[in-house]
């Protein structure tokens, strides 16, 4: 690994520690939004912040919301151009379906669609047993991601949500899994979408999904997600918006009105947080001077985007600037050669290291047989 990874690696821990230190006071809480929900979250992933939190922490069913994880462990394992053959033992599940029959073929793309759109269980049991030999297999695999994510209050056994009784989750972990998922750039691609026509391989079977999200059409910046419902879970859903920078993931399990709690609270975490972009990458620039080198200066500059997520503020943002003026040769390129730090009186909100663009060879000064420098 390079100087400048290392640098930037430890730059961006460095923000993120004091990007955290700004959100402690930022902590989600019960105040009164009229939600219908038994279990609310509302998450902004990029901060780690949980802006609104109603018994968000509480185990509870999450019936097709389930589908997120199912298609990020698909998306992991598996290419979109896979070929899958429908198993027998995916045909006729209850529920939502796309009719599969057993033999078909399909691409992981359209069985993907299928899954997330429609919320077919048929498909979702078609990429379980292609990717885990069984539902068994699969549940294994969806329980060794949560495992690995640290989430200690979440459990499947299956990949379609019905009703299991150790099935669970809590609506602060699903958006943690919601936020991992939309780390995939196809899975994004995918849940935001409202209308897609897919095909068996031959071509021999043609159908269009539509997306159950209604978020898609109510909400104007949604991206997304997922619905669930069962009669002993009731109605869950998974939102998740874009607007100015700013990305919210709001999850509702039980909830009698979901649409109208969920523009309540993204609305909520639209008024209340703000992404702000405090410089862009190679925008903060100085020049330092070199002592014994090719060159008399050395430029340096921000290797990324300083940005910040936190709630909006009243007073002006300042920029302190710490920079060693003077280093001796040789110089390596992104060598740390100061900071620039972005305070809102006396606290920092984000800092930004100031990496050298370039190497600086150091001169060598012979001294001749008289002591007289050639």
């Amino acid at each position: 690994m390079s100087n400048l990874q290392k640098n930037i690696i430890l730059s961006f821990l460095l923000s993120a520690l004091l990007c955290s230190a700004v959100s402690i006071s930022a902590k989600g809480n019960e105040s009164n939004l009229g939600l219908s929900a038994q279990h609310a979250c509302l998450y902004v992933p990029e901060a780690n912040i949980t802006a609104y939190n109603k018994a968000a922490n509480e185990r509870h069913s999450m019936a097709s919301t389930t589908k997120i994880m199912t298609a990020l462990i698909a998306l992991e394992n598996s290419t979109l151009d896979r070929i899958v053959t429908v198993s027998e033992k995916a045909v006729g599940i209850e529920g939502s379906s796309v009719y599969l029959k057993g033999g078909d073929k399909y691409t992981m793309n359209d069985l993907l669609y299928a899954l997330l759109l429609q919320s077919a269980n048929d498909a979702a049991c078609a990429i379980a047993i292609e990717l885990g030999g069984s539902i068994e297999g699969f549940a294994d695999m969806m329980n060794e991601k949560a495992a690995s994510m640290g989430l200690s209050d979440t459990h499947f056994e299956n990949p379609h949500g019905l009703d299991s009784e150790n099935h669970y989750t809590t609506a602060k972990e699903l958006a943690l899994i919601t936020a991992e998922a939309l780390k995939n750039p196809d899975f994004k691609t995918i849940v935001s979408t409202y209308r897609k026509t897919i095909s068996t391989v031959d071509g021999e079977c043609v159908r269009t999904v539509v997306n159950h999200n209604k978020m898609l059409l109510l909400y104007e910046d949604a991206i997304g997600v997922k619905t669930g419902f069962t009669k002993k879970t009731g109605r869950c859903l998974v939102s998740a918006a874009e607007r100015d920078g700013l990305t919210l993931i709001s999850v509702t399990l039980n909830a009698s009105n979901d649409w109208s709690d969920h523009k309540k609270l993204l609305d909520f975490g639209f008024e209340k947080y703000e992404k702000k972009v405090l410089a862009e990458a190679g925008e903060l620039l100085f020049d330092t001077y070199v002592l014994n080198g090719e060159k008399q200066t050395v430029r340096c500059s921000n290797p990324y985007e300083v940005s910040l997520i936190t709630e909006r503020l009243q007073g002006d943002i300042t920029q302190e600037t710490e920079l060693n003026r003077m280093i001796s040769a040789p110089v390596k390129k992104g060598d740390i050669l100061g900071y620039v730090f972005f305070k809102s009186g006396d606290t920092v909100l984000a800092t930004s290291p100031l990496l050298a663009e370039e190497d600086i060879e150091e001169i060598k000064i012979k001294k001749g047989p008289f002591g007289f420098f050639e």
